[in-house]
């Protein structure tokens, strides 16, 4: 018995994914309305809420391809579905937003900010720009994009500064999320899709991808720092309940936590059930937590579970285009495509092809890896940051064009760094 989704059902599917886009790009419009219709703000509220989208969409498929295709055919359709990256990115992110890591982190990079020739303000933002990102590499990008959000929030974001502050920052920390996680072949989704397959080592991407990333990642943390230098130049960390001191052995539990989920990262019965017993710890020890990120997590596990769904039908009409390209078109068509899908997506298409040049692969993941900061679907980690950083914007929404068009100069430096070097 043919257990695979019907053709209309794929087509369905695409016009589905399509509707998904436009409503990512119209979450500013449903907030807006909440504002001026109160009868139903609820609603507009639920639809204005970006982590929303594709969940949304994803399960107006599903009773799509119930009525159409049967319980078995929708059914065998999730089951095939892999569900461990949003399980993932819900459980580090309530780890990495714990107060014990956010103050070691916060240590770390004041220590590091002194070495930095740089008045305080402007040495932390580049930091949080141009580090976080960079550890990325390493601790994952999810936890990445988790503390540099929570710090940018409560640092920058919670002052007087302009909108245009803050949409070119989430535009460079997007960016540089999505490029700071190559120096390693575990830590950047797309890159993940494909390093073992085709064998690509550590050795591998530092040195075709990771030293190219890197001076990336430093260029738009340093343009940015000093086009805003004035406004951040005379900031300071605002003064908060939550900076008691962390005992060590707290801070370092936390820290092992947080390392064992990295270990585990592709085993989500290993790290679900370490996260478990992580909620049982920071219960006993509640006097050194803030508040846990549940909901700020659960929304963003939501939103690319819904990816993942709507995701799943949309092969038959992606690979054949990227197909299609050579090795230079395929960089500047990814970087494209990336702004309307997952980057990970991207590369898992092109990790089913056999016979792929190596400069065919380097350029996929280049072109992945570079557009993930344009949208809000771009990258897996985008959604954690809209979740943490939108009440410091207007109607607590970012505006998607907003972000787009503050990615594209820090898109552009990554794109040259890629090509060029």
């Amino acid at each position: 018995m043919n257990l695979l989704p019907s053709h209309a059902t794929e087509a369905f599917g695409a016009v589905i994914f399509a509707l998904a886009l436009i409503h990512t790009f119209s979450t500013k419009f449903f907030e807006h309305l909440a504002h001026r219709h109160s009868r139903h703000a609820g609603v507009w509220h639920l639809l204005g809420e970006v982590e929303i989208v594709f969940g949304f969409w994803a399960m107006v498929l599903m009773l799509f391809m119930f009525a159409v295709d049967g319980k078995r055919v929708a059914v065998t359709y999730l089951d095939s579905r892999n569900f461990t990256e949003p399980m993932f990115v819900f459980a580090i992110m309530v780890i990495a937003g714990t107060r014990p890591v956010l103050q070691f982190m916060a240590t770390a990079v004041q220590g590091i900010a002194r070495f930095i020739p740089l008045n305080r303000g402007m040495a932390m933002y580049f930091l949080l720009l141009a580090f976080i990102p960079l550890s990325g590499s390493f601790i994952t990008e999810p936890a990445a994009m988790t503390l540099a959000a929570l710090m940018l929030r409560d640092w920058l974001f919670s002052g007087e500064v302009s909108t245009r502050l803050k949409y070119a920052t989430i535009g460079v920390l997007f960016v540089n999320i999505s490029i700071g996680g190559t120096l390693t072949p575990f830590a950047a989704p797309p890159v993940l899709m494909v390093a073992g397959k085709w064998n690509w080592d550590i050795g591998f991407m530092m040195t075709t991808f990771g030293w190219k990333a890197a001076l990336a990642v430093m260029l738009n943390a340093g343009v940015a720092t000093w086009l805003f230098r004035r406004q951040i130049g005379s900031m300071e960390p605002p003064a908060r309940a939550d900076t008691r001191p962390v005992p060590l052995p707290i801070m370092l539990v936390h820290l092992l936590f947080l390392a064992v989920l990295v270990v585990f990262a592709h085993h989500p019965a290993v790290f679900m059930g370490v996260f478990l017993l992580f909620l049982g710890v920071a219960s006993a020890y509640q006097r050194h937590q803030n508040p846990l990120i549940l909901r700020e997590a659960l929304l963003v596990a939501f939103f690319l579970a819904g990816l993942v769904v709507l995701g799943g039908l949309q092969q038959w009409w992606l690979q054949p285009i990227l197909m299609r390209m050579d090795a230079t078109t395929v960089f500047f068509g990814t970087t494209i495509l990336t702004a309307i899908t997952d980057n990970a997506a991207l590369t898992y298409l092109g990790s089913l092809v056999e016979g792929l040049s190596l400069d065919f692969k380097v350029a996929l993941v280049a072109g992945a890896v570079t557009g993930g900061g344009l949208t809000v679907i771009a990258n897996a980690p985008n959604p954690a940051g809209i979740a943490i950083l939108r009440d410091g914007f207007d109607e607590k929404a970012v505006h998607p064009f907003g972000l787009l068009i503050a990615a594209l100069p820090p898109t552009a430096v990554a794109m040259i760094a890629f090509l060029a070097l």
